[in-house]
């Protein structure tokens, strides 16, 4: 089991007595250790926690090895973890409302200005027992697709299977292609024996699974968002002093607050890793390209509407009303 413990003491204060008076804190996270998602924000947050409690609070993290990002959801609500670092697909088919952040803007202070944050949050602690902590974008485009074959014409995935979770569906259906639910950790070997011909992702995390070794090409331009989330089971968060709540809110506003600029950095030093290790370019047709963003906006509401229609019209209309949402 993948264990990555934070001190906050010694992180924040330098003294191991603090760090060892610390609250504990157990998170489960949906990606390996190493994985960039982990690297620049679970970790990130695990510091921020640590420095804004003042060494009261500290993050202990445990990866997808212990659980599969798929089945993390469960163990949070029931209080096995008080904390889940997670994409809200992995648990769209619970609820999926959260996933509808990746068609709302990559705006961190306009999204919580608005009340996006919090209607999201309001909703999993209404029906889940969840509250949310945090939803840093990774980046102003958030996804492509990463293809073993280049594009040829339109539909540009005609026949091929290509890896997504729910969310893509749609869009990878209209684009002719059919959508494979899988795990990140799954694409690899999926890649390789031909099982899949492609996958959707980040514009970050390619290079740390080493797809560029399975598949050769990668699909311009990008479209949408990718709106990771850190949650906590709602009785670990009430059995915090009003103090412990205030830092964690700080340490959540401050980890999303870089975090567009950052991955937008991020993604651009990629982007020349891959091409650098042999990975080429392949584009969509211009009808196909014209078209992305709307497919897969249309395609994130649709999928979310279908399990929660009233919560996610009136998530929308808000967002629309902020001018952050088609």
């Amino acid at each position: 089991m993948t264990k990555m413990t934070v001190l906050a003491g010694v992180l924040a204060l330098g003294l191991l007595p603090s760090a060892l008076q610390a609250q504990e804190l157990r998170a489960i996270g949906a990606f390996p250790e190493n994985f960039v998602f982990t690297r620049e924000i679970a970790m990130p947050f695990t510091e921020l926690v640590a420095e804004e409690s003042g060494g009261s609070l500290a993050v202990s993290f445990t990866g997808p090895d212990a659980v599969p990002p798929l089945e993390q959801f469960e163990p949070t609500q029931a209080g096995v973890f008080d904390l889940l670092f997670t994409h809200p697909a992995y648990h769209a088919g619970t609820t999926p409302l959260g996933l509808a952040i990746d068609a709302i803007a990559a705006d961190p202070e306009a999204r919580r200005s608005a009340g996006i944050l919090d209607f999201i949050d309001n909703y999993y602690q209404q029906t889940q027992g969840i509250k949310l902590i945090a939803a840093p974008p990774t980046g102003s485009v958030g996804f492509r697709y990463y293809l073993r074959d280049p594009i040829e014409g339109t539909p540009a995935f005609e026949g091929r299977n290509i890896r997504g979770t729910v969310s893509y569906h749609p869009m990878i259906e209209a684009l002719g292609g059919t959508g494979v639910v899988m795990g990140g950790g799954d694409v690899y070997s999926s890649l390789q024996t031909g099982a899949i011909d492609g996958a959707a992702w980040g514009l970050t995390g390619a290079l740390d699974f080493n797809w560029h070794e399975v598949a050769s090409y990668m699909a311009d331009p990008g479209f949408g968002q990718v709106g990771l989330m850190i949650f906590m089971n709602l009785d670990a968060w009430n059995a915090l002093s009003a103090e412990e709540q205030a830092a964690i809110e700080r340490a959540a506003i401050r980890l999303e607050a870089d975090s567009v600029a950052r991955f937008d950095g991020l993604a651009t030093e990629e982007r020349t890793a891959l091409l650098e290790l042999g990975m080429e370019v392949t584009e969509f047709a211009p009808d196909d390209a014209a078209q992305l963003n709307a497919l897969w906006s249309n395609g994130v509401w649709q999928v979310a509407e279908g399990g929660a229609p009233e919560a996610v019209g009136e998530l929308r209309a808000l967002a629309q009303s902020a001018g952050l949402a088609e």
